[in-house]
């Protein structure tokens, strides 16, 4: 949002009619939901949401009262008080994430204890989590706006916990497989609200810091997860990596029930609205919030609908989706594949065999500090040579940059196993194409968040692709590296980044501000 916007927005603001003036919450009343008291002339949080369900509904929600000064509203609470909500839920983001993948050292102990003879369905105890992974934030997403958002990290972390208890007690592959689609399914729900909560928290100008801490979790955890479950396997077996990641969600239901406060704005103020004492009042200071938010049916189907709508309907979402998910794809891939290379090939111990994901931990790492001040660089230039205005288009230099780096990586990775040189070389290709894939990955949010109406739509439409290919590349990488080889096998997968990855972006960088004004789906 531009000063001049801002302004106006301000000005707009103060001459509407307040919720105050016609049903007024006590303090009393924002007391009970854990609201701050701040004078009323804050300004620090005001601007549109960083991830806004629907730019239109927000813009009308926003119009209805002195919202943007409302000492309810999340992003007028403290510097403090925002850090700590943004911090509980980073926690919850972390956890499952790492549960995907911290048993990704101990397949090899997971065919043996379940005596399976397949490598594909060692790969799918592995992978099957990303299924329902995939498919929970169609329902935690519309669940999380019409009930609020802390109740759905509460319950599914304890019911996550319930769940890796259970697989660590299996007594067959067929448990475990239907352990891990259950975990799978609740604890999807940190990463289909921890983005909404980020955005409740957050306005406009600081959306790329935002961002970036909303993607790093979800990276990061699949990185350390097989770090600390090679040496727990090795140690103490392989039934304890699942005692721990419940112990995990333990710690995070001791510190996020009793701190975590409601962050979503429609559900503060028809909570505030409906403890006014006068009904009637409160439907008039919020017509638009009554009308969108109480439907249930209504809201799921909508929010179920709208992500495979986009999908199939703008090509500019699907192949920016795809391309997100190939890489995601390959990433998981790893997972399945680093116990054998390591283990067979290197002769690391299943221990040691855990500290070959750091090289992926390092490439994320250096990309998030490197990578994301290039970006924010660019763009701000970028935006200066136009008169000061943003366009999304200028999020995409920092896209082919990252896609640059994905098949560069690949190809070392690649080359480097197969010709079985010195083991720290396969390891920087992997942070090399841990580089590229976090440099690709936010930019590609940010346009998608920039471009489209229904901004947390696009984002889900993705998150589902991408988990879905995630779900599907381990089930056959291992025939695949058996029929060509680790240089062969990446090779492909190098040539699908190239082919996928860089024509598209340029030309999207040229061609996409014409797109946009041609698409009803679009912000224009």
């Amino acid at each position: 949002m531009s000063d001049n916007e801002h302004a106006a927005s301000e000005t707009r603001a103060s001459s509407v009619k307040t919720a105050a003036d016609v049903a007024a919450p006590s303090s009393k009343n924002h007391e009970a939901l854990g609201v701050p008291q701040y004078p009323t002339e804050l300004k620090g949080g005001e601007g549109e949401s960083a991830i806004p369900e629907d730019k239109k509904e927000e813009a009308l929600e926003n119009e209805e009262d002195d919202w943007a000064h409302d000492p309810a509203n999340p992003r007028n609470w403290s510097f403090k008080k925002k850090w700590t909500m943004t911090g509980i839920v980073s926690l919850y983001t972390f956890v499952t994430p790492l549960a995907s993948s911290m048993m990704a050292p101990g397949l090899p102990e997971i065919a043996i204890k379940y005596d399976i003879t397949s490598a594909t369905v060692v790969a799918l105890t592995l992978s099957i989590f990303l299924l329902t992974f995939a498919l929970g934030p169609l329902l935690w997403g519309p669940l999380s706006e019409m009930y609020g958002r802390t109740w759905i990290y509460h319950v599914c972390n304890l019911m996550f916990l319930c769940f890796n208890v259970g697989c660590g007690y299996s007594k067959n592959v067929g448990q475990l497989i239907g352990l891990r689609l259950l975990a799978g399914f609740v604890g999807s729900a940190p990463i289909a609200c921890g983005g909404g909560t980020v955005s409740d928290l957050f306005s406009e100008r600081d959306r790329a810091s935002a961002m970036a801490v909303f993607s790093l979790g979800p990276l990061i955890g699949p990185v350390v997860g097989p770090i600390a479950g090679g040496f727990i396997t090795e140690t103490i077996g392989i039934k304890w990596i699942f005692i721990v990641i419940a112990a995990l969600c333990a710690v995070a239901a001791v510190i996020g029930i009793p701190l975590l406060r409601e962050t979503y704005a429609p559900v503060i103020r028809l909570r505030l609205a409906e403890q006014s004492g006068d009904p009637e009042k409160a439907a008039k200071a919020h017509p638009h919030l009554l009308k969108e938010h109480g439907s249930a049916a209504h809201r799921v189907w909508v929010d179920i609908s709208r992500p495979f709508i986009l999908l199939t309907r703008s090509y500019v979402c699907f192949l920016l989706s795809l391309y997100m998910a190939l890489i995601y794809g390959i990433y998981y891939l790893m997972f399945t594949t680093f116990p054998q290379l390591f283990t067979d090939i290197y002769h690391f111990s299943t221990g040691i065999s855990g500290l070959a994901y750091i090289g992926l931990g390092l490439g994320f790492m250096s990309a998030t500090v490197v990578g994301a001040g290039v970006a924010d660089t660019v763009y701000k230039k970028l935006a200066e040579r136009n008169g000061g205005v943003g366009k999304p288009e200028m999020r995409i230099p920092a896209l082919i940059l990252g896609s640059l780096f994905v098949p560069i990586g690949l190809f070392w990775y690649g080359w480097s196993a197969q010709a079985q040189v010195h083991w720290i070389m396969p390891i920087i290709g992997t942070a090399i194409f841990g580089f590229g894939m976090m440099t690709s990955f936010l930019p590609i949010q940010l346009y998608l968040v920039d471009t489209f109406q229904y901004a947390a739509s696009a984002l889900a439409a993705a998150s589902v692709f991408r988990s879905m290919l995630g779900f599907a590349f381990p089930l056959f990488g291992q025939q695949m590296f058996d029929a060509l080889g680790f240089g062969g096998g990446n090779s492909l997968l190098a040539g699908l980044g190239i082919v996928i990855g860089i024509p598209f972006p340029i030309w999207l960088y040229f061609a996409g501000e014409r797109v946009r004004a041609n698409s009803s789906l679009t912000r224009h």
